[in-house]
């Protein structure tokens, strides 16, 4: 068994422009309410095969998460899965997939399967991280946009 979400958001911008804003990692806090840090091992730039440490705000538990690229298809498309162990998921994968709209802006879908862990209480857990994601992951695209639109350069909006 396993939990599924997806969240969608229209941005003010094209889609190439919303992808590099959201795999820039030395300037990702300054939108994702997720996070308190956010880097890629080495420093290396994204890219299929890259890992990722991510560490949530202490108010939203502080979990870390180390993650690898296993697709990045700029502008479109890019997928990580969890490589770290965690004591909450068994397994863990996201995607974010952009797509242009009309007027100069897009949509992004995040999409999120995991496992909860441990087996014995699979099912509480998915329950409430599933409905604890939906939520932080609305809120994170919303602040992805309100972002987008305060420092999107001129010509990039509709």
């Amino acid at each position: 068994m396993s939990a599924h979400a997806v969240v969608r958001q229209v941005l003010p911008v094209p889609a190439d422009v919303a992808f590099d804003v959201v795999h820039d990692y030395p300037n990702r806090l300054s939108w994702d309410t997720l996070l308190r840090e956010a880097t890629t091992v080495g420093g290396a730039a994204p890219a299929r095969g890259v890992e990722a440490v991510c560490r949530a705000r202490w108010t939203l538990g502080g979990l870390s998460f180390r993650t690898r690229y296993v697709t990045f298809r700029r502008p479109d498309l890019a997928a990580v899965a969890l490589t770290s162990w965690s004591p909450f998921f068994a397994v863990w994968a996201a995607s974010m997939r952009h797509r242009n709209l009309d007027g100069g802006r897009s949509e992004v879908v995040y999409t999120l399967t995991f496992t909860g862990a441990p087996a014995p209480l699979r099912r509480p857990v998915e329950a409430v991280a599933l409905r604890a994601f939906r939520w932080e992951t609305r809120r994170r695209l919303r602040a992805l946009a309100a972002h987008l639109e305060t420092v999107a350069p001129q010509g990039t909006r509709g």
